[in-house]
């Protein structure tokens, strides 16, 4: 997605409360200032791949200057408790949909409304604008400094059966992210929604506690996923934003130039992550595939639209309205 300007990312970070503590003055030998990195996923995956990419370019730019330790395979936890522990001190940085933190902002939710963004181009248009922008502050007065909006591409719906039509998920338990969208649009289709880390969700699947849950492929392929739930439904139903983010404490123990150089690195870091996340959503695919996965595509698309659109009514005063997302719905 579009890197954030420098000039946007400094004028969020300005209001994370940093006069709580005195500005650091760094002296000429500067200290080498610790980053402990959490990544969900394993060390060939985009997720931790990004932040090795980060770090060296921070090397070369900074030497010395930065000591990252990146946790991969989801060691420190799912998102929420990444997000607490960015908050907490012990995270310094890590990637996170938008789902997870906008238990924090829920203008986020925007980016997760069902069937609202075309492609990958659209929710680009967005975010890249002033909703983008707006949502960037939001986040820094919750203390988590964005580097730039990414995509993991879009989610899709994954059963332990063959499920091509919305009302083939009635009472089926369908694991889902922590949050009230998620669960209301899984309630919508007559499922019942169970929220489960995402760490926890393939025992969860295979033990019987769940039936389904949606993702994108490349974590579908990431985690294996095609051992218990073998059927994908490419429904597409919601486009899955994230960011880049640094926890405001570590960046307001930052200098100047230090953080110029992780907000030039975070804005390049973006357009990469996407390529390489487009690239290895094809290579997920086959992967899983090859493992047993079957591929269908869904029945009636425009059931399954009609089904989640109380979701967008629901949602749309958090959003900031119903003006909000007709104005989404005329970028081209």
């Amino acid at each position: 997605m579009i890197p954030l300007t420098r000039r946007t990312l400094l004028t969020a970070a300005a209001l994370v409360p940093a006069l709580a503590s005195p500005r650091l003055v760094r002296p000429a030998a500067a200290r080498t200032t610790p980053v402990t990195v959490a990544s969900l996923l394993g060390e060939d995956k985009p997720e931790t791949r990004i932040w090795r990419w980060i770090a060296d370019r921070a090397e070369e730019r900074l030497p010395n200057r930065f000591r990252f330790r990146i946790v991969a395979n989801g060691a420190l936890g799912g998102e929420k408790e990444v997000a607490d522990g960015a908050l907490l001190g012990s995270i310094q940085a890590s990637l996170s949909t938008v789902s997870t933190l906008a238990a924090w902002v829920p203008e986020l939710q925007v980016l997760d409304l069902p069937f609202l963004y075309r492609d990958q181009h659209h929710m680009r248009r967005v975010v890249g604008g002033e909703i983008g922008e707006g949502l960037v502050v939001r986040l820094a007065e919750q203390r988590f400094v964005v580097g730039g909006f990414i995509d993991y591409g879009a989610r899709n719906l994954l059963a332990k059966e063959a499920v091509t039509l919305p009302q083939q998920m009635r009472g089926k338990t369908m694991r889902v992210i922590q949050s009230r969208l998620h669960t209301s649009l899984w309630s919508g289709f007559g499922a019942i929604p169970v929220g489960i880390p995402i760490t926890e969700t393939y025992n969860a699947l295979s033990t019987g506690v769940a039936d389904a849950m949606d993702l994108t492929i490349s974590a579908y392929a990431g985690l294996k996923l095609y051992e218990v739930v073998p059927f994908l439904t490419r429904t597409s139903h919601i486009r899955s934003a994230g960011v880049i983010f640094f926890a405001a404490d570590f960046w307001d123990r930052l200098d100047d130039q230090e953080r110029q150089v992780l907000t030039e690195i975070s804005g390049k870091a973006t357009e990469l992550f996407n390529t390489w996340m487009a690239d290895d959503e094809q290579t997920s695919l086959d992967l899983a595939v090859s493992r047993g996965a079957r591929v269908l595509q869904p029945e009636s698309p425009e059931q399954w639209r009609k089904l989640a659109e109380p979701v967008w009514q629901e949602f749309g005063g958090a959003v900031g309205g119903r003006k909000i997302i007709d104005a989404i719905l005329r970028l081209s």
